[in-house]
């Protein structure tokens, strides 16, 4: 019985590691930038490898990219709409879509993870970055 209650108490907590905490809507923004801000940090560098500007490791600018991917939907909760955010009001209001886009970036970064050692990892690459363009054009405010 012991067992059985440190297994769930474990696996609560690494459920509560893997999506932020919801409470405070504000931190949740935070948050999320500061997880975009790494994951572009991250596909800025790759970029530059991949274009051959420069020499690095592919392999773990891809697994870091396909880390902070994972469950990216969940960044965006309902009540994150507001303040300093680069998130679009289409994020909430076509919601479904928006999921479907955040899975579609999820599995190209999985893939470019994937292909990162290879010949595949330039093509996997574009793949990626062409995900992530789409999502921006209609989910993310315009830079200045």
């Amino acid at each position: 019985m012991k067992q059985a209650i440190s297994k769930l108490l474990l696996l609560g907590l690494a459920a509560g590691l893997a999506t932020p905490a919801l409470a405070d809507d504000e931190e949740v923004i935070k948050y999320r930038k500061n997880v975009m801000k790494a994951y572009g940090a991250h596909m800025a560098a790759a970029g530059a490898i991949v274009q051959g500007k420069v020499k690095g490791s592919l392999v773990g600018h891809a697994r870091a990219m396909e880390a902070t991917t994972k469950n990216m939907a969940a960044m965006f909760p309902a009540g994150s709409d507001f303040g300093e955010t680069n998130a679009l009001d289409t994020v909430w209001s076509k919601r479904a879509d928006f999921e479907k886009r955040a899975k579609d970036t999820e599995a190209k970064a999985a893939a470019f993870a994937k292909a990162a050692g290879g010949s595949d990892a330039a093509a996997k690459f574009r793949e990626l970055s062409d995900s992530c363009k789409a999502c921006h054009k209609d989910y993310r405010k315009e830079q200045k």
